[in-house]
């Protein structure tokens, strides 16, 4: 479930539903051991799913589970949903707060703690809560997990954090200088991600080595700002009408899209179903331009055969397999790992039937991607390869990814995509096409390795994957970058950042 518009994205001033400013700060007169023990249902679901993160879990996965399982709706479920995602990305403002607030590092705080003060804070600064009421809450948190004592210092905190507003906060804990480090604290990203994003969108041709630091602030603020709920009804399964229908409005480039404003896809039967789904219009597109690939016919009149090499979970997949169904062609969904491929079989069940009834092969398979090159030599007409990456493109849907990844990630995965690539070349007929695919727009996770792979080959050609792109929305797509691979961004085109890169293989 990805995170509906519940609430902002990052810090800001209080007020009021007109926009006024608010009256004086109320400071909470409740002695600590009389206020709330546990916390209200929805901060508890919040301080749940942090937890899970912090050991390791994705929050829109354990998010919709909790909700679920409290059977909590409405607003309650919109209150939980952007106090959790919300202090996941101002983590890193809200750290240096609350640095400053006990006159210690936050390394030496209980981790259930930590996030008690980060979700406070996140209300007291970025929310409609009155002071009062996020001291209380948090109060009865932080005993929940670490006792007395802790919930004494919490309230503490609490209090001197309600004291100041959240530009004189900004003031106080955001250097000067340098520049990384500033907007590191501001807009809440690690100094590197900042330093690589800022890279990537002068090696795509975005910005200059002169309005870089404009453009780098202006795509760390979007990471900030919740993402909308992009649905795809999957051709021949579903239409957009039904979407609609249900409440959605129509999408801003895919000729499949619709948007939720917020509330539970699930609700909307295409969606219960696997007629529809939860998918970033750039990834719908990315789809689509490799379906929309003109490729001549097969000299005896054979089916084309489509390959989608990395298809968990299977959100391209389920779109591919539309397409492919609709153009009469076969598809083979394949993964390395047998949960993926349950994944990816669930969410193209529709699919499948679909298939068998209309007597096409959709295939669902686990198989290590590098060796199907070696394997089905030449044997598929499209091929895609949505390569693992950082998912440094989807930092406004999984927030925590900026605190999770580490440069040393680059390390393992740069090999691992060009082995991928190199696969899936082999694996196509000459004549055929080859999309690599990233949600990332790192220049170490698409231009290199698209870059090192074709300059070692001969049996390649880039196609200019703009026009592409282009081709398929359903409006002007432009700003995608130097050519001829293309980059989305979400600043620019309100997508995650996709990066793609179409090949086609010499007869």
């Amino acid at each position: 479930m990805s995170d509906a518009r519940s609430g902002s994205g990052g810090p800001r001033g209080q007020h009021d539903g007109g926009g006024q400013r608010r009256g004086p700060r109320q400071k909470s007169r409740t002695a600590p051991a009389q206020r709330s023990r546990q916390g209200s249902p929805a901060r508890r679901i919040a301080l749940a799913v942090l937890r899970a993160v912090g050991d390791g879990a994705y929050a829109n996965l354990e998010l919709p589970k909790a909700l679920r399982h409290a059977r909590l709706d409405g607003r309650d479920a919109a209150f939980a949903t952007e106090l959790t995602y919300g202090t996941l990305r101002m983590q890193g403002f809200y750290d240096a707060v609350i640095a400053e607030a006990t006159r210690r590092p936050t390394s030496r705080l209980d981790g259930g703690v930590l996030d008690v003060l980060r979700m406070g804070i996140h209300q007291v600064l970025a929310m409609r809560v009155p002071d009062h009421a996020a001291a209380d809450q948090a109060v009865g948190l932080a005993r929940s997990v670490a006792g007395p004592g802790a919930a004494s210092l919490v309230n503490a905190v609490m209090r001197r954090v309600s004291e100041s507003s959240v530009e004189e906060w900004r003031e106080r804990v955001v250097p000067t200088e340098p520049l990384a480090e500033r907007l590191a604290i501001e807009h809440s990203h690690p100094v590197w991600i900042i330093k690589a994003l800022r890279q990537a969108l002068i090696g795509h041709g975005l910005a200059t080595p002169e309005t870089g630091d404009a453009a780098i602030e202006e795509l760390l603020a979007s990471h900030n700002v919740p993402a909308p709920v992009s649905l795809v009804a999957r051709p021949g399964l579903a239409d957009v009408d039904e979407l609609l229908g249900a409440g959605a409005h129509v999408g801003r480039w895919s000729p499949f899209a619709a948007e939720l404003d917020g509330g539970d896809p699930g609700a909307i039967e295409a969606v219960r179903e696997g007629r529809a789904a939860v998918q970033d219009e750039g990834s719908q597109l990315l789809a689509l331009a490799l379906a929309a690939v003109p490729l001549d016919a097969h000299e005896d009149g054979s089916t084309e055969r489509w390959l989608d090499l990395c298809a968990g979970p299977g959100g391209k997949a389920g779109l591919l397999a539309a397409e492919a169904l609709a153009q009469g062609a076969d598809l083979v969904a394949n993964d390395v790992s047998d949960h993926r491929t349950d994944l990816v079989r669930q969410t193209l069940r529709p699919a499948l039937d679909a298939a068998q009834a209309a007597g096409r092969h959709l295939e669902v398979r686990t198989g290590d991607g590098r060796e199907v090159g070696v394997d089905e030599p030449e044997r598929y007409d499209r091929v895609l390869v949505d390569a693992p990456c950082t998912g440094l493109g989807a930092l406004r849907r999984r927030p925590e990814a900026r605190w999770r990844r580490q440069p040393s990630d680059l390390v393992g995965l740069g090999p691992l995509q060009r082995d991928l690539l190199i696969s899936a070349i082999e694996a196509t007929r000459p004549g055929g096409v080859i999309a690599y695919a990233t949600c990332s727009p790192h220049l170490s996770e698409t231009t290199f390795v698209v870059r090192d792979v074709v300059k070692k080959r001969d049996d390649v050609e880039q196609v200019d994957a703009r026009e592409l792109l282009d081709q398929v929305a359903t409006g002007d797509l432009t700003d995608l970058g130097a050519g001829p691979a293309a980059q989305m961004w979400p600043h620019i085109h309100g997508t995650d950042g996709m990066f793609l890169a179409v090949l086609r293989k010499r007869g």
